[in-house]
């Protein structure tokens, strides 16, 4: 099942939930208030970096025989 996060409007908080595909047009009660005013937000993990991180870096130690890198 995939995580989704929602904003509840009734108190204003950020929460993930785990929904079916087939309920995800639901909007699910807030586990703060219990209000049904939440909706779905955008999700933060995969954000536009400048390349500079961690993943921008290349090892040339590896034991894959492609020296790490995918062909």
């Amino acid at each position: 099942m995939p995580l989704y996060e929602y904003f509840c409007k009734g108190c204003g908080k950020r929460f993930d939930k785990m929904m079916r595909f087939s309920e995800v047009n639901n909007a699910p009660e807030c586990p703060y208030c219990s209000s049904k005013e939440t909706s779905k937000q955008i999700s933060t993990f995969a954000s536009v970096g400048t390349g500079s991180g961690a993943s921008a870096q290349t090892s040339t130690s590896s034991s894959c025989s492609t020296g790490g890198r995918f062909r």
